[in-house]
C-alpha cells in the first residue's frame, strides 16, 4: 500500500485550519511565521513560496525577508534578533541551505527556543531526547504522522534509520525510540548495512543516494519510508529503488508524493504550537 504524504498533509492542514480559527477567536490575532531567505537558489525560493502559500491556506499571517548572497552575516542576525523580540511573530525560519560563506550554526543559534519552528535549536533537540518534545524537526515529525496514518501499532517494532543527519536521521531515531520502537541507526561507516535493513519492520531512508536500498535488502512486509529526493536523468527518485522494494512491503512512500508534502504541513503545525505556547505562558 502506498502512503501518499499529500493525503496525510491535507488531513493535517484541515485540522490546523480549524484550530487556527479557534486561536484567532480566542486571542484576536493570527499566528505569524517569519521566513528569511538568503540568495537566489531556485529550489529555496520555491520552498519559501510554498511555505508562504501554506500560511495563507490555514489562516496564518506571514512575513518574508529576502537577502542577496553576500549580505553581511551580522545583518541577518540582527534581523533574527529583531523578530525574536517582536510580539507579533510566533515562529522564525531561516531557509536552508545557506549560501557558502555563512555560519549556519551561528545564525540559527539566534532563534529563541520559543520561536524555533524548524526544531533545530539545541534546547529543543535536548527536550526531544528527554521525551519532552516541544517543536520537532518537520520532516521526521511528518514521517511519524505518516506511520500513524497507516493504523499500524509500531510499539515494539524493529526500526532502522539510514542516515544520521541532525535535521532528519537523529531526530527520526529519537521519535521512533520515544514511540517504543527498538531503533538502529546506520550511516556511512556502518558495515554490512543489509544485515540491519533485512531485520527492519520499519525502514526510514534519508542518505541522499539514489535507489540505494534494493529489494534484497528489505524484509517481507516491512514499512518503508523514503525521505530521499534525488534527480537522475532529469527525473526525481528517492533513496529507495521503488520498483524492486515495493512488492515486498506492506506500506511504502513514493518519491515524489511521499514525505515531501508533509514538511510544510508540519512547519505550520509547529508554528501553531509555538503560538499557543506563547499565549499560555
Amino acid at each position: 500500500m502506498l502512503i501518499y504524504g499529500k493525503e496525510v498533509a491535507a488531513n493535517t492542514l484541515e485540522k490546523i485550519t480549524v484550530e487556527t480559527q479557534r486561536f484567532c477567536e480566542k486571542y484576536s490575532r493570527k499566528p505569524t511565521l517569519a521566513v528569511i531567505i538568503v540568495g537566489e537558489d531556485p529550489a529555496s525560493q520555491t520552498y519559501v513560496r510554498n511555505k508562504i502559500n501554506g500560511c495563507k491556506q490555514v489562516g496564518f499571517d506571514s512575513l518574508s525577508y529576502e537577502y542577496a548572497d553576500g549580505t553581511q552575516q551580522e545583518e541577518i542576525i540582527e534581523r533574527i534578533k529583531s523578530l525574536a523580540n517582536d510580539d507579533r511573530v510566533d515562529g522564525i525560519l531561516v531557509q536552508l541551505p545557506l549560501p557558502k560563506g555563512y555560519d549556519e550554526e551561528k545564525i540559527l543559534a539566534n532563534i529563541p527556543d520559543s520561536k524555533d519552528v524548524d526544531g533545530f535549536n539545541a534546547s529543543n533537540i535536548g527536550c526531544l531526547c528527554l521525551n519532552r518534545p516541544r517543536t520537532v524537526s518537520c520532516t521526521p515529525l511528518g514521517v511519524m504522522h505518516m506511520l500513524e496514518y497507516t493504523g499500524v501499532d509500531i510499539a515494539g517494532k524493529n526500526a532502522v534509520v539510514l542516515g544520521r543527519s541532525n535535521t532528519v536521521g537523529k531526530p527520526m531515531a529519537m521519535l521512533l525510540l520515544n514511540a517504543n520502537c527498538t531503533v538502529t541507526v546506520c550511516h556511512s561507516k556502518t558495515q554490512n548495512i543489509s544485515d540491519f535493513t533485512k531485520k527492519a519492520d520499519i525502514l526510514v531512508v534519508a542518505i541522499g543516494k539514489p535507489k540505494f536500498v534494493t529489494g534484497d535488502m528489505v524484509k517481507d512486509g516491512a514499512i518503508v519510508i523514503d525521505v530521499g529526493i534525488n534527480r537522475v536523468d532529469g527525473k526525481l527518485c528517492g533513496d529507495v529503488d521503488f520498483d524492486s522494494v515495493s512488492p515486498k512491503t506492506s506500506y511504502i512512500s513514493p518519491v515524489p508524493g511521499g514525505v515531501g508534502p508533509m514538511t510544510i504541513s508540519m512547519l505550520l503545525y509547529n508554528t501553531l504550537m509555538c503560538a499557543k505556547a506563547r499565549e499560555n505562558k
